[in-house]
């Protein structure tokens, strides 16, 4: 077995992540009125902070207020004010880890009910069968609305950067814009961001460069790539190997692999087709394939609990082991980790058939688990998943009620 797990890993921007344990990037949906972190993301992140990874890395921040994942979500752009966000990054590294912002645009997976706009690089709706209605309908991006969103992503990289973050992870995964783009099921496109794999990876090297442009040499730039779609003529493995290789040149630090999308949820063990195994290291095949010709360090995320995988995964060559929902249930794993310990609880399998339902059922007592240590309590994981979904939709609606009125008002302000 690995002796690794606890060494340092040099990268190539000159930081150093204290050990191969990375606290994976997880949607919190906690932001306060403003779509701003506060008091609980503080207390969060400072729970995370002690638990002893060497890399945290927050979930989404949205880099365009009128596309958000859910309403409860952070934005960093040019208006946000920047306190709420360095004293969020004091927080996250009180335990001497490092903290890196997960920077994001949702494209065409904005549900129906929220306001702003639903983009993606065609007209290609999210396809759930029966609760396809969920979600907006896209328009295809115009050449302008593609070029100002890679510098919205820019923007948010370099506020990172001013409030003391010590890297951003741009998410090119999990279905969402960036993803998309790269998707030839999603991306129908006949311009210069579609049909090759070089054109539908055009805006996410754009992004790349115009992120790596605005912030210092030694500040992390982070990739999450799926290493697959799941989805029968999407993007795969190869692909992804392809990416990687373009990415090389640019200054990027690591590239995460994760996989699936909203409509083959496989970074939850749910994948529409059987390709993911139900066990730990969901896309551990995968990434041995790549790591043999990776240029770039890799981070694997996706199932993993315990240390015995955690090492299985270091020795099949990957760099880095990205842990999220073990950490919503036991938040100093790492440090029990160190000492000998394994988790005492893990969460409430989900059973339910339908897949698209079971993963928002999954991912709702995942939020309730980090609300909990949100607000300094300890972890419930044997709570029951109807009502993690119930509070989960009285939350949201009363986020929507405030996100609806935010966004109203910063339009009105924009427009003076």
């Amino acid at each position: 077995m690995s002796s690794e797990l606890f060494s340092p890993l040099p990268l190539r921007s000159g930081a150093t992540l204290t050990n191969r344990i990375a606290k994976a990037a997880m949607e919190e949906n906690l932001a306060r009125d403003g779509q701003l972190p506060g008091r609980e993301l503080l207390t969060l992140y400072r729970r995370w902070a002690s638990g002893g990874a060497g890399l945290l890395i927050t979930g989404n921040v949205m880099v365009h207020a009128e596309a958000l994942t859910g309403p409860a979500g952070v934005v960093l752009d040019d208006a946000a004010p920047l306190e709420p966000f360095t004293a969020w990054a004091e927080a996250g590294k009180s335990g001497g880890g490092a903290l890196w912002m997960q920077i994001n645009h949702p494209g065409r997976q904005v549900e129906s009910d929220m306001p702003g706009v639903v983009w993606g690089p065609s007209d290609v709706g999210v396809d759930l069968g029966r609760l396809s209605s969920r979600f907006g309908r896209p328009t295809a991006m115009t050449p302008a609305q593609i070029e100002a969103t890679v510098a919205r992503f820019a923007v948010t990289a370099r506020r990172a950067e001013e409030a003391g973050f010590d890297g951003v992870e741009i998410h090119a995964a999990h279905g969402y814009l960036l993803s998309q783009f790269l998707s030839p099921l999603v991306n129908k496109r006949t311009d210069a961001w579609g049909g090759s794999l070089g054109n539908r990876a055009r805006i996410l090297l754009d992004v790349v460069r115009a992120v790596r442009a605005t912030v210092s040499p030694s500040f992390a730039v982070a990739v999450k790539l799926n290493s697959a779609d799941f989805q029968r003529g999407g993007f795969d493995a190869d692909d992804a190997r392809q990416v990687i290789e373009m990415l090389e040149p640019l200054g990027v630090d690591l590239v995460e692999l994760s996989g699936g999308s909203y409509e083959s949820p496989a970074m939850t063990g749910r994948a529409a087709d059987a390709s993911t195994q139900a066990r730990e290291a969901y896309f551990l095949d995968l990434a041995r394939d790549l790591v043999r010709t990776s240029p770039l360090p890799l981070m694997l995320t996706g199932g993993i609990t315990r240390r015995e995988t955690a090492e299985e995964v270091l020795d099949s060559g990957v760099a880095v082991i990205g842990i999220g929902t073990a950490l919503a249930v036991t938040p100093d794993l790492p440090d029990r980790w160190r000492g000998g310990r394994e988790a005492e609880r893990q969460l409430r399998p989900v059973t339910w058939s339908n897949k698209a339902l079971a993963s928002a059922a999954g991912m709702a007592l995942v939020r309730s688990q980090m609300r909990r240590l949100a607000r300094g309590s300890d972890p419930r994981p044997g709570t029951h998943p109807v009502r993690a979904v119930v509070t989960e939709q009285l939350q949201q609606r009363r986020a929507l009620r405030r996100y609806r009125a935010w966004l109203t008002a910063s339009q009105s302000a924009s427009a003076l």
